[in-house]
């Protein structure tokens, strides 16, 4: 198995998983925003290999299946560059889709919900297209996912490529980046370092969070589908908090004395976003069990030894 991003937060449990179920991994990153150390436990594992690369470049390996997940995903780092974030999209597909169809294997991309912009239909449904900013300061991101969707079925439909879709909505867990930038990480650091926690607007904006470990496993359920289910398929949690109610409970769970302080919204933040999960549930059996009040105290944990 080869996965893109397999040094970054969910590229890492991936990459746990396929060894754990006997699978060899190349993992490749270029480490823009994944870390050594989150694969640094698996470098002794015999069939472990790690390739440092940048995926806008061609690369040619000899592989059963591609999992691609390279690309930055929190705004301060898609934000950072956002050439290099739209190159990585979308040259990143055009070469991994070029091996898969070289090699005649599946290729799964990690594609997200942001493809929906600050969506006018809730929840979000496969079918919604979108409402989103092409030139506005998250477009590298928003566009360039959309335009690697486009790719990956101009691929299957005119080169036969066996591919796989999904959305990813907002997802959390141990190995996020102290400085990722999302909103769990965000409110956790600031709660256990007992500073202002900072809620951008009035905190009535909802998201929906997807803990680490049902993530993944519906992702290789999506890999194992046979080659008719092409996807897109939406895969996170439907669960549907504001931001103040995370923060409100972020604070319980960390007996933080932290005050919460409100900032100006983002420009293109959504108002609302919560995944309709109805294809995932039929066609993969998959429906999340891990529950926001079961995966915080597990992501805070993680935070509190890497913050000592």
């Amino acid at each position: 198995m080869l996965v893109t991003g397999g040094g970054g937060f969910l590229g890492s449990h991936l990459c746990e998983r396929l060894l754990g179920e006997g699978y060899d991994v190349i993992c490749v990153d270029n480490f823009f925003t994944g870390s050594k150390e989150n694969i640094r436990h698996l470098l002794s594992h015999n069939g472990f290999e790690l390739i440092r690369h940048d995926i806008t470049w061609p690369l040619y390996l000899e592989v059963d299946a591609i999992y691609n997940l390279a690309c930055p995903a929190s705004p301060i780092h898609y934000q950072h560059d956002p050439i290099q974030t739209t190159k990585t999209s979308v040259m990143g597909a055009v070469n991994l889709l070029g091996m898969a169809k070289r090699l005649n294997i599946p290729i799964l991309q990690a594609s997200t919900s942001e493809v929906y912009g600050d969506p006018a239909i809730h929840p979000q449904p496969e079918e919604y297209w979108g409402n989103v900013n092409c030139i506005g300061t998250r477009s590298c991101y928003d566009e360039g996912k959309r335009c690697a969707e486009t790719l990956f079925f101009d691929y299957h439909r005119q080169l036969k490529v066996p591919v796989k879709v999904i959305r990813i909505f907002n997802t959390y867990g141990p190995r996020m980046q102290v400085n990722d930038g999302r909103v769990v990480s965000n409110f956790i650091i600031q709660a256990l370092q007992n500073k202002d926690i900072t809620i951008y607007g009035d905190g009535s904006q909802t998201r929906s969070f997807c803990y680490v470990d049902d993530l993944i496993e519906g992702m290789v359920r999506m890999m194992n589908t046979p080659p008719e289910i092409t996807g897109p398929i939406n895969m996170g949690n439907p669960g549907e908090f504001t931001m103040l109610e995370l923060a409100q409970k972020v604070i319980k769970l960390t007996g933080s004395k932290s005050k919460l302080v409100f900032c100006e919204l983002p420009k293109d933040d959504p108002a609302r976003r919560k995944p309709d999960i109805t294809k995932a549930k039929k066609i993969l059996d998959w429906t999340p069990k891990v529950t926001l009040d079961e995966g915080l105290p597990k992501t805070i944990e993680y935070f509190r030894k890497i913050l000592k």
